[in-house]
Parts: structure tokens; C-alpha cells; sequence
């Protein structure tokens, strides 16, 4: 066990706060083989380290279940140490190659109403202060294009194109994509940049963000979240709301409207198309609610 941390430590550079995981995680596992009498890495069967996932699912008298997730992450311990084992010529095939991570259940992103967004919009500009006309340009912007928060953040001045209605966004991957600019985002940005942006620079030593924080620096990830949650307060929105939100109703609202999921792709930057379908189970589900709600023949 050791040898293949020390490889991850050294090879792969994994933190420390990984490292113990996996420590952990392998511990587990080795006292259950211990107790099913296997005392050494050329002992192990496949079927026993598909035994020990049927455990970690199901819980054992020390351990309570484990959800798919965290199971699937305690399996990446053992698959990789494994594999190190057979790399090394310490044994003679990778046992648990073939043994295959439990599936977390496919989980429907959150999306919240129009009338929702529009109350989170409004809430976002409290007054007339920098403060204030910047939430209101960042909402505005992570709805209108359905950016990430790294994206938006990340965003500098020149991004902006006003003359063509765009915004030049740097996502996952280096992956660079130009969108459209709405109205709405387009002119509380505009406001922004003209009556609020330059009181916070001179607050600061000069960046090119176009997002800035009190003190004149690039806002960070963290202050957009507390942006948003402020006014989710501010318009008495329950559940918990995230920026991430507005990118789930910015994708699922044009996909109610009739988008064709292959745009709302490119506009949401996903890699694979499979990732966006996603989206459309949530319209499903809304469908299915508006049938059940309204069909006299539907009970």
C-alpha cells in the first residue's frame, strides 16, 4: 500500500487530503480480505473485490451503507492500487480491472421558474451603489449566457463586445466560445461599466477584470456565490440557490421554448451532447406534471 501512495505522492503529485482517502479507503478494504482469510495482493480474486462493492453498498457492522458515489470513490482506490501492483510485476494480472463503479443516480440539475429569475434579478440591485449595479450586471450575465461562475469571473474587460452582442467566455478545458449578448445583460453591463465599475478600480492597482470586488481586485468565486444567495434572501426564494442555478434555467428555459438541444450545447460549452440531454428530462418531468395537473383523464 505504501509503495503505491508514495507513487501518487511523488509521481502524480496528489495532496495530502487525497492520500489519506485512499489510505483509508485501502485500509478498509484489506481488513476485509484479512477476514475473508487473504493475506496477500496474489491471493485476490475478481469476485472478491466485486464482493467488497457489494459490502461498501450495503454496509457491514461497522459501516453503514455507502451512497454510489462514495462507493464508486473507494473502488478508484483499490482499482488503481491494483493496477500499481501489477505494473510493478508484484502480481501477475490487475484483479480488479474489470470490476466496475456503481452509477450515482442521474440527478435533475435545479432549475427555477421565470418568474423566479426575474424576482432574483430584482433583488440583486438593492440601491444605487457600485455594489449594487455590479450583482445586478453579474446575475444578469450568468442567466443570459448560462456561463459557468469560474467563466463569468474570469472575465475580462476586453471580453466584451458591445458592437457585435457578444461576450468572448474561456471555458473547461482552455475551450474558448463566443455568445450572444441579450438586452437585458447588455445593458446592466453597460451600466455597470459606465457608473459603478470605475468607482471600484480605483480602489485597486489595475486589473483587467471586469468583475470587481471592493477592494478593486478580480471578484472571486466564493463572492458571486454570496451575491446570489443575498438575493435569494433579498426575494424570499427558498432552497438553495447557487449560480449555478441561473446556468441550469438559462439551459432548460430555451429547451421549454423549442431550442434545439445540439445549440444549447455549444452555447453551455459541454464537450459531449449527452451531458446537455440531461436538460431535456427536466422539461419531461415538467410536461409529465402539466398532463397530470391538467388532463380531466389523466387520474
Amino acid at each position: 500500500m505504501r509503495g503505491w501512495l508514495d507513487h501518487l505522492r511523488v509521481e502524480r503529485g496528489a495532496s495530502q487530503h487525497t492520500l489519506r482517502a485512499y489510505e483509508r479507503d485501502l485500509r478498509r478494504y484489506a481488513e476485509h480480505l484479512v477476514a475473508q482469510g487473504v493475506t496477500s495482493p496474489e491471493q485476490v480474486r475478481e469476485s472478491q473485490v466485486s464482493d467488497f462493492l457489494a459490502t461498501l453498498r450495503e454496509g457491514d457492522a461497522d459501516h453503514p451503507p455507502l451512497a454510489a458515489s462514495s462507493a464508486a470513490r473507494t473502488l478508484v482506490a483499490v482499482r488503481g492500487f491494483h493496477k500499481f501492483l501489477t505494473m510493478e510485476g508484484d502480481t501477475p494480472q490487475d484483479v480488479a480491472s474489470a470490476v466496475a463503479p456503481p452509477k450515482p443516480p442521474r440527478r435533475l440539475p435545479k432549475a427555477i421558474p421565470l418568474d423566479q429569475v426575474e424576482r432574483l434579478l430584482e433583488a440583486a440591485s438593492v440601491g444605487d451603489t457600485p455594489a449594487s449595479l455590479r450583482d445586478r450586471a453579474l446575475l444578469e450575465l450568468l442567466y443570459g449566457i448560462g456561463a459557468r461562475v469560474s467563466e463569468a469571473v474570469g472575465l475580462d474587460v476586453d471580453d466584451l463586445d458591445f458592437d457585435h452582442h457578444s461576450v468572448r467566455v474561456l471555458g473547461k478545458g482552455n475551450k474558448e466560445r463566443v455568445l450572444p449578448l441579450g438586452r437585458y445583460a447588455e445593458e446592466s453591463l453597460s451600466s455597470y461599466l459606465t457608473r459603478a465599475r470605475p468607482a471600484l478600480a480605483v480602489r485597486g492597482t489595475g486589473t483587467p477584470a471586469l468583475f470587481l470586488n471592493l477592494r478593486g481586485g478580480r471578484l472571486s468565486r466564493q463572492s458571486a456565490w454570496s451575491i446570489i444567495q443575498a438575493a435569494a434572501k433579498r426575494a424570499d426564494l427558498s432552497g438553495h440557490l447557487s449560480p449555478h442555478t441561473l446556468r441550469h434555467s438559462f439551459a432548460t428555459h430555451l429547451l421549454d421554448r423549442g431550442a434545439d438541444v445540439r445549440v444549447v450545447q455549444e452555447l453551455l460549452g459541454h464537450a459531449s451532447v449527452t451531458t446537455t440531454q440531461i436538460y431535456t428530462m427536466v422539461s419531461v418531468q415538467q410536461l409529465r406534471e402539466v398532463f397530470a395537473s391538467s388532463h380531466p383523464r389523466a387520474h
